[in-house]
């Protein structure tokens, strides 16, 4: 397969920090107030523009809705550290009794403090599972669950606070949700897609391979979109995704969260190994705000807005 030059094209780097890791696992993985501010600064000094982070709230099978102040509290912190720091949190999947707004208060709320240049969107469902000790998928009623309703509110939503997307695809058919929304002109400003692939001992997504990157890309065609790539429970860099992501002119999540090997990295260390790939294919590291200017975010950086807030 023949690729575009891609030489001097900023490659953006998300570093995705802790999600459901576990300290017993790596005890690297950053959980409080104090470590999800140095490893996001540390991280963005390697070399990465974007950060994820989850708190220690579980977002399947907990109550449905996300403490608000524990994402702020160190958040605001960073911000005046790096003001240009550009952040995503998480959310609850849907459950019974728990309505759509309920499960994305947390987002909406730190949008309008000035927290967030970026929501989120996971358009859609599917199983969850782990593999037994036959190596089939246990009996388990637990969903993935973001139905249409769900989905629509998400994308609004960010319309609404004026604020950018980041577009969770975890399934081919979760981009063609977004497909939908792009064919009709619909889509707010600042949409970003990523690629979630996941090895064979999880239930869902294609498998990390350059094989499967360029179903997505087919399914994307001349849609010039921003987007990257993850690899859940296998190592992004190792295992060759990063590298066909880096080839094809995408970019790249690494962390702690996805990634699962027989190391104990930190999150600095995954960055750094992008770093690396990215300079044998003559990629510079792009900036927060070169990564702003090339995801078009309609507010950023957050901590002027901020301020702006303050102040009025």
């Amino acid at each position: 397969m023949s690729f575009q030059p891609v030489a001097g094209k900023p490659l953006i780097i998300e570093a995705s920090l802790n999600g459901a890791a576990s300290k017993a696992l790596n005890p690297n993985v950053p959980y409080s107030d104090d470590e999800i501010v140095a490893d996001a600064v540390a991280c963005m000094e390697a070399g990465a523009a974007l950060i994820h982070n989850h708190t220690d709230e579980p977002i399947i099978g907990g109550c449905g809705e996300l403490d608000t102040e524990r994402y702020a509290r160190p958040w605001r912190r960073l911000l005046k550290i790096r003001p240009d720091a550009i952040l995503t949190p998480t959310m609850p999947v849907g459950q019974e009794g728990v309505g759509v707004q309920t499960r994305y208060k947390h987002v909406e709320e730190m949008a309008r403090e000035g927290l967030l240049a970026q929501g989120l969107v996971d358009p859609g469902t599917f199983n969850l599972s782990l593999l037994d000790e036959d190596g089939l998928f246990a009996p388990s009623e637990y969903l993935y669950r973001n139905d249409m309703t769900d989905s629509r509110y998400y994308v609004e939503a960010c319309r609404r606070h004026n604020i950018g997307l980041s577009i969770s695809i975890f399934e081919p058919s979760f981009l063609k949700f977004v497909l939908a929304y792009h064919r009709a002109d619909k889509l707010p400003p600042g949409s970003m897609i990523k690629l979630y692939f996941a090895s064979e001992e999880l239930p869902f997504g294609m498998p990390p391979t350059a094989t499967s990157l360029d179903a997505y890309l087919g399914m994307l065609g001349d849609w010039d979109v921003p987007w990257l790539v993850s690899s859940f429970g296998a190592d992004c860099v190792g295992c060759g995704l990063a590298e066909a992501a880096i080839q094809r002119g995408g970019h790249v999540q690494v962390g702690l969260e996805p990634y699962a090997g027989d190391r104990t990295p930190t999150n600095v260390e995954l960055v750094s190994e992008v770093t690396d790939i990215a300079a044998r294919y003559d990629r510079p590291i792009a900036s927060p705000t070169e990564a702003a200017a090339m995801l078009k975010l309609p507010t950023f950086p957050v901590a002027f807005t901020q301020q702006s807030q303050a102040s009025a």
